[in-house]
């Protein structure tokens, strides 16, 4: 029913230090690495996971501190003076906000550090790289995969991500590029929808709720913006006993997605290679601790939302879908095994067995 197509160590506590890397690198070199929350497993199980892991291969006299700022400007703002305090020679940032997190590029720029800012964008003039994926186009195959296996008529749910990510913006347009055609010509209804801040679970189930109360439980399809929201809602569809009934979207292929997907109650996911990221992230913080060009490693520019040019390296990207989704997944993400996911309820699916 749901045909695939193509479109790239845990870290727990506030921060971990970790001895890692480099050719012409001074053995006292570090560089800062600060995550913005632990709700969502990928930042430390993958991202961090697979930068950490880069970092040792190509730059082992590195030291790497990661940070984790549980969703706090405020604290992501301190982690970031600390790492300088602490002589870090280049800061790499998944900002909690593209706002706030320009603090820290300014800041580290009256210390001649560079900033690198990770998966979402850092709306400084002092931003040096940026890495990501086409995610406006990995949200109109979000909304693709469900308009495609739904209905005229049919009473969509729309679960946006956080209102302070700049990300979640240009995943929800690609899902508007799909879906505003059928909203305006009545082919599909929007329900409901809403945004979830910080990307909380606990928020996107309390809309989710919301949805099929305001509903009364007539909606054929939940375009999500991330497996955390995909989780949330096939939670509130199992309670009401509607969970594998229709198709349900997500982004970032998490253990627990690909569960969902075998037990087909989520029916997508979007995949990005996170080991490409951190690899491109983790090659342009070494070049950048050498005070080497890397113009070689990131040939194209973006402007971010202060009309700053910044080098860019895109990644790829895939819609996985079904088993067959969870197949590609597994064979393309060094982070996640067949026995990971072949677990719980999941591990009775045929494709475990």
């Amino acid at each position: 029913m749901f045909p695939s197509t193509m479109k790239g160590l845990l870290i727990t506590g506030t921060a971990l230090a970790t001895l890692l890397g480099a050719g012409a690198a001074a053995a006292e070199d570090m560089v800062a690495l600060l995550l913005p929350e632990n709700v969502n497993p990928r930042w430390e199980q993958q991202d961090a996971a697979a930068f950490v892991s880069t970092m040792k291969e190509i730059a082992p006299d590195v030291r790497v501190e990661v940070f984790n700022a549980n969703n706090d400007t405020s604290v992501q703002q301190r982690q970031a003076e600390q790492a300088l305090t602490q002589g870090a020679k280049v800061l790499v940032v998944i900002p909690i906000d593209g706002e706030s997190s320009a603090v820290i590029a300014d800041m580290a720029a009256e210390e001649d550090v560079p900033t690198i800012a990770y998966d979402r964008m850092i709306n400084s003039a002092n931003t040096s790289f940026w890495v990501q994926a086409d995610l406006e186009g990995m949200g109109f195959d979000q909304a693709s995969h469900v308009i495609e296996n739904t209905k005229d008529g049919d009473t969509l749910v729309l679960l946006k991500g956080s209102p302070t990510d700049p990300n979640a913006a240009v995943i929800h347009n690609g899902q508007l590029r799909a879906l505003t055609p059928l909203f305006d010509s009545g082919k599909r209804i929007m329900g409901y929808e809403n945004w979830t801040q910080g990307w909380d679970p606990a928020i996107a189930r309390r809309s989710m709720d919301q949805a099929l109360t305001q509903l009364n439980n007539n909606v054929q399809g939940v375009v999500s913006s991330n497996d955390g929201n995909a989780g949330a809602a096939i939670a509130a569809l199992e309670e009401q006993g509607m969970a594998g009934t229709m198709p349900v979207s997500g982004l970032d292929c998490t253990v627990q997605a690909q569960q969902l997907m075998l037990l087909g109650k989520q029916t997508q996911c979007g995949w990005r290679p996170l080991a490409d990221m951190a690899n491109a992230a983790a090659k342009v913080t070494v070049r950048l601790i050498k005070g080497e060009d890397f113009a070689d490693l990131a040939p194209q520019k973006v402007k971010n939302g202060v009309g700053a040019e910044v080098a860019y390296v895109p990644v790829g990207s895939y819609s996985a879908i079904g088993a067959e989704g969870v197949a590609y997944v597994i064979e393309n993400d060094p982070s996640i095994t067949k026995e990971m996911v072949c677990q719980g309820e999941a591990a009775a699916t045929d494709f475990c067995k």
